[in-house]
């Protein structure tokens, strides 16, 4: 049966990095001419268009310098590639994408990154850009929530069956207001204890010790159709 893996990237397929905000940083402060004073305290689960249109509101800059910025933001992320730029795929990830297309399911993300800054990510995570079908993707760059890219699924997918694959609450709580199904990994910043409080079909530690179970509970949503 066709399934539709919509994965989300930071903390599910690769690890939350600290230096990994610093591009932000450095695109707000070339667009705006001055670095922030105030800054977002979790943003987790949140899109690049959210964070980055909150930050610039919080430090006094109109909203409509996010093109600008998401602009900047996509040159110094090529550049970062170029020059070196590592990120750490969670353990099982790579493993976990080739099993599931193994089995005929079509792996592609569902992102508060953009499409550029997706693609510098994984590849600096060992990533290959044909692990994942772009076309029928979603990126939150312009998106102000996640409630909104969930939005963005049924006009492209219709009724193929899919799920969300993420590390959030917030992932689960746009995947429900979608009417997705939401698995959830403890990969990224919050726990199993925390993640079970969510709508998730299951919630495992990491995709290797919850492989089985997270392809299980795919395979049955797919059998449903």
């Amino acid at each position: 049966m066709t399934m539709h893996i919509l994965w989300d990237i930071d903390g599910t397929l690769i690890h939350n990095s600290k230096d990994g905000a610093a591009v932000y940083l450095e695109a707000f402060t070339h667009v705006t001419g001055a670095e922030p004073q105030k800054f977002i305290t979790n943003p987790h689960g949140q899109t690049e268009g959210q964070i980055l249109t909150a930050l610039l509101e919080l430090n006094g800059h109109p909203a409509t310098m996010l093109d600008d910025v998401l602009a900047e933001l996509d040159a110094r992320t090529q550049k970062l590639l170029e020059t070196g730029y590592v990120r750490t795929a969670v353990v099982g990830g790579p493993d976990a994408l080739r099993d599931a297309g193994g089995r005929g399911w079509t792996n592609a993300l569902l992102t508060g990154n953009g499409p550029q800054h997706s693609r510098v990510k994984l590849t600096a995570a060992g990533y290959a850009e044909d692990d994942f079908n772009w076309t029928n993707s979603f990126f939150g760059d312009r998106s102000p929530d996640r409630h909104h890219l969930t939005s963005l699924v049924a006009p492209v997918l219709g009724e193929q069956p899919s799920v969300i694959i993420g590390d959030t609450p917030n992932d689960g709580l746009a995947a429900d207001s979608a009417r997705i199904p939401f698995i959830a990994v403890a990969t990224g910043a919050y726990s199993v204890a925390e993640l079970r409080d969510t709508s998730a079909l299951v919630v495992v530690e990491d995709l290797v010790a919850g492989r089985d179970d997270v392809l299980g509970t795919i395979a049955e949503l797919a059998q449903r159709g």
